[in-house]
């Protein structure tokens, strides 16, 4: 199963590169064509990934059970993605869920991978976040459960909206 969807995946890519670039203000980066990202919409998120903490500590690094499971956050700009320009896909790190283009990626300034929205809302699940003494809306991944980052309401248009994101929570495919 893995095997298709990275075949699939790879294929999806593959039809972006042909298509009529269009750039993007926030970072320089072409957007994936509607029908590439209509398509990673429709691709089924398959079976929810139920595993125990056990079973999580042995698949992730310290750091990304840390974010993923802890619901920790790793050091602004000391991580992987912030900086990153290349076009690609951005998956769950715990279980392969495409969950943001590098088409909606921006810099944001805080030093973490911000986007301006998920591939589709049926990637991530947003949960309201009471600690540290504050409302906030937690992003995490709709497959598995796990720790992605947070949303805020000051991003770029065209959704206004700011999904800060940590890199350990991320695997990115490049196109």
């Amino acid at each position: 199963m893995k095997a298709l969807y990275l075949i699939l995946l790879t294929g999806v890519l593959h039809l972006g590169a042909c298509a009529q670039p269009e750039t993007t203000a926030a970072t320089g980066n072409e957007p994936l064509p509607d029908a590439v990202v209509q398509e990673l919409n429709e691709l089924a998120l398959g079976d929810t990934v139920v595993k125990t903490e056990e079973e999580w500590r042995r698949q992730l690094t310290p750091e990304q059970y840390y974010v993923l499971r802890e619901e920790g956050t790793e050091p602004a700009f000391d991580n992987a993605y912030n900086d990153n320009k290349k076009r690609g896909i951005y998956n769950c790190a715990a279980c392969g869920n495409p969950m943001f283009t590098s088409a909606t990626k921006f810099d944001s300034g805080t030093g973490w991978p911000s986007f301006y929205a998920p591939i589709s809302g049926k990637r991530v699940k947003e949960v309201e976040d009471r600690a540290m003494g504050m409302v906030r809306t937690e992003v995490e991944c709709a497959r598995c459960g796990s720790h992605i980052g947070h949303v805020f309401p000051d991003g770029p248009e065209p959704t206004g909206l700011r999904y800060c994101l940590n890199s350990a929570a991320l695997d990115f495919v490049k196109k």
